[in-house]
Order: structure tokens, then sequence, then C-alpha cells
């Protein structure tokens, strides 16, 4: 759900995409932290932590612009109508279609069951394995399983929309479920009459690469950060406001920042990404961007960026303001008007594990001012610091 967020584009009819709408149970691993969500669509208590959540997508679900309805989740096994073995049989939910009931009284995509056995079909004929192979569930809820008629997509059917489950296996890897939910999905859309461009080749590996794509998140529109797989696992002395809820921008809807009391998780998903220590500052909103000499080249770094840097940076003098470049020690606390290579930083100090990428902070004052980033994409094989008496210094990195 959050790849269709984030890397299609719809080009006719639409899409509503709600991908995080347990969200507190995703970042904790947990399939309902205050029970199974799945099963409060039929009655819930106004006290129940989930009811708002609950209510706005029974809302939206009603909604008269909305014609289908899917549910994507993942199950254990493979489904299969006969008994096999223990990973596929009746019980198991794994690549599945799920249907409650084979026709709905509704003016569009009444047939539920064909519908269904249409995608199945298409999934089918881009497996990865033949033992992946998809199969339509029907639950024939009203008459047959009471749990079910708890469920979204009964409350669904209910309110005369067609609905369905998707169901991965939890047998694969996050990219291999991911690539026949997606399959599933495109499958409907094409089923709809809804055109879409996609900006990655539909197949595993390209899944997995967009998935693991480096995300941008700024925090508070001052603290950019960086998620990925090399971010480090801690970053100490982040700058944050104290005693208030973090702003936090990005265009990942499974990117949170959440607060774990002395210290805060930034997490994609399920992952935890780094632990967060933070260094608690008045905020001041005065500056806009930085003076810099970037590779020679004079630029205004807006706050929030990041910055590519080939060879050296060199901090520009701003009045009423002072840049502390974490990592880069010198025996002045003015930072400015020294050409900074990246072999003059120290590696620890950098957000991600390849030392590449360092925080150049502003302050007014003993206010925080805002953040840029520094992307240092080459090794300067020896360290040159000129400072503003023109001495060199220089050092054999070993």
């Amino acid at each position: 759900a959050s790849l269709i967020a984030t890397q299609y584009e719809i080009q006719q009819g639409a899409v509503w995409v709600v991908p995080n709408l347990n969200f507190k149970s995703i970042v904790n691993r947990s399939r309902g932290l205050n029970g199974d969500m799945n099963r409060k669509f039929s009655h819930i208590k106004k006290s129940d932590p989930d009811y708002e959540a609950v209510q706005a997508i029974k809302k939206l679900i009603k909604h008269q612009d909305v014609d289908i309805v899917l549910n994507l989740h993942d199950g254990s096994g493979f489904y299969r109508k006969k008994y096999i073995d223990k990973k596929r049989n009746p019980y198991r939910w794994g690549q599945s279609v799920i249907i409650d009931q084979a026709h709905l009284d509704s003016n569009k995509f009444s047939n539920l069951e064909q519908l269904a056995n249409q995608v199945a079909l298409s999934v089918n004929q881009q497996l990865i394995d033949p033992d992946h192979k998809f199969t339509v569930k029907n639950t024939h809820t009203k008459h047959k399983d009471k749990e079910m008629a708890k469920t979204l997509t009964y409350f669904a059917i209910k309110a005369k929309k067609p609905a369905f489950g998707i169901e991965g296996s939890k047998d694969f890897l996050t990219h291999m479920r991911a690539y026949y939910h997606l399959l599933a999905v495109e499958s409907y859309m094409k089923l709809t009459g809804i055109k879409f461009k996609r900006h990655f080749k539909l197949n595993p590996k390209a899944i997995k690469k967009a998935i693991n794509q480096d995300i941008k998140v700024v925090l508070e529109d001052k603290l950019p950060l960086l998620v990925n797989a090399n971010t480090r696992n801690i970053l100490r002395y982040v700058p944050l406001r104290k005693d208030k809820s973090i702003a936090i921008k990005t265009a990942n809807p499974l990117v949170a920042f959440v607060n774990k009391g002395n210290h805060y998780r930034l997490a994609y998903g399920n992952r935890r990404i780094s632990k967060i220590s933070p260094q608690y500052f008045d905020f001041d909103n005065s500056l806009k961007s930085i003076p810099l000499q970037v590779d020679g080249r004079n630029i205004e770094a807006t706050i929030g960026s990041m910055i590519s840097v080939e060879n050296f940076v060199l901090i520009h003098k701003h009045k009423d303001y002072r840049f502390n470049l974490i990592g880069f020690t010198n025996k002045s606390k003015d930072e400015t008007g020294i050409k900074i290579y990246k072999n003059d930083i120290m590696k620890g100090y950098s957000i991600d594990k390849q030392a590449k990428i360092f925080r150049l902070e502003a302050y007014k004052g003993k206010k925080f001012s805002g953040m840029v980033l520094l992307n240092f994409h080459k090794n300067s094989p020896t360290k040159i610091s000129q400072t503003k008496t023109n001495k060199i210094k220089l050092g054999i990195n070993l």
C-alpha cells in the first residue's frame, strides 16, 4: 500500500490508500495492541482506543465515490481447498483472494466470485514459483463464519460495497509478499478501468530496491534525516524541542518518529531504523538558509535540505549565527571560512554507517536554528584544511 501511495501515478480513476490503519501495532510488531482491529467492524465501544480509526474507515468505505474495497493482509501458509500438508490446507489463508459471498446486490462489480477468479488467474500467470499459486477462498460469512462477520470486508458487503481480502503468505520475505499484493491490486485496477503508471519494474528485486530506497524525513521543518539500511543504529545529540510532539514530514507514510521516554525511535513500518538520543533546545525560526561554498561554488543551503559535496565545503560567516559541523574539530569555536574535507570530520559522527553524510547545525545564541545535511560522495586521500590565515594543515590518512 505504501508503494502504491508513493511510486504510482493514477492517470484515470482514483485510488484511495490507507497504508497504516493500525500503525501503533505495525511499529510494535503486534497483530493488535488493543485487540484484533479487524474484528471490530461489527461492534466497537466508544471507549476502545481503536474507535476513532475504525469509525474513520467505515466513513471512507461508505463514501459515494468508493466502488470497490481491497483489504491487504498476510496469512499463514498457503490456502488450498483440499488438505495437502500442514502448510497447504483449507485452514490456511496465505496466497488467496478472500470473498464473503459469491454475489452482491450492487450496481457495480457485483459478481464477487467472478472478479476474484479473474484476479487469481492474472496473478498465477506471473508466479515466481508454481507453489505460490493464488486461490479464491469463499468464507460464506453470512451463513458459516461468525468471526468473519466482524471484519472490515463484511462491513463493506453490508454497506453494498464489493470488498475483497488479498492475502500474501507469511512464508515470504516482505518484498515477495509485496510483489504478490501488487500483482493482485494491479489486476483489480485494470478490471475496474483504473489506468496507472508505475515507477519501478514489477519484480521482487525491483520491489526490494523500491522498499529500501532512501527516504528523506524532516522534523519540525528544520531537521533532515535519512531512513535507509545505512542509517546509524544510534544518532546522538539530535537537537529537539522539549515537551512538544514532533512534527514529521516525509513522502513515505510508513515512517514514524516514536517517543520512548528518554529517546525516540525512528521507524520504517515495523523496522527500527535508529535510536534518536535528543539534546533539547529552544528553537529559533529566523534562519532560512546557510551560506556555503561547495567545491568552489557559492550557494544558499535551505534549512532542512541535503547538499551534495564532492571535495570540500566552506561555511561563510553569517551575522548573529554560529555553525557547528558535527564531528569537525577546530581549535576556534568559529567554523566559518575554513575549507573542510570529509576526512577532516570524525567518522563516528556521521548519520550513516558509510560515514558520508554529516550534520551542519546552526544556532542563534543558545537557540537551535536549523540543520543541513552534507553528503560527501568522494573520499579525499589527504586531510587539507585551509584556515583564515591561509596556513595549510596536511595530514596523511593511514
